[in-house]
């Protein structure tokens, strides 16, 4: 048996088989690298977009709140030219001891 074993390994279709199998697996092995690759570049192109996206968000986000500080800066100067004065005194209202009528009236 050991003999048909070692004559079946000589013949010429076996080395044949393992060519096939091996150049089957490298390219399957090639294929596989290149789907990867190109999922890997798809992947990055796509974070280039969001990164740059974000980017232009926040600049917005500045940009208007950099206008807000000058509107809010250029309050007191409006307001004085309508004709408003500053309050002399300032008002509060201390709620801290209040107890609400149980009564409703």
């Amino acid at each position: 048996m050991v003999a048909r074993v070692i004559e079946w390994t000589r013949t010429r279709s076996a080395p044949l088989v393992h060519v096939v199998v091996a150049v089957a697996f490298l390219m399957a092995t090639l294929f596989g690298a290149l789907m990867l690759r190109t999922q890997m570049v798809q992947n990055s192109f796509e974070a280039a977009q969001i990164e740059a996206h974000i980017n232009v968000l926040t600049q917005d986000v500045e940009d208007d709140q950099a206008k807000l500080d000058q509107l809010v800066a250029s309050l007191p100067d409006k307001a004085s030219d309508m004709g408003m004065v500053p309050q002399q005194g300032s008002v509060s209202i201390d709620l801290n001891g209040y107890k609400s009528n149980e009564s409703g009236k």
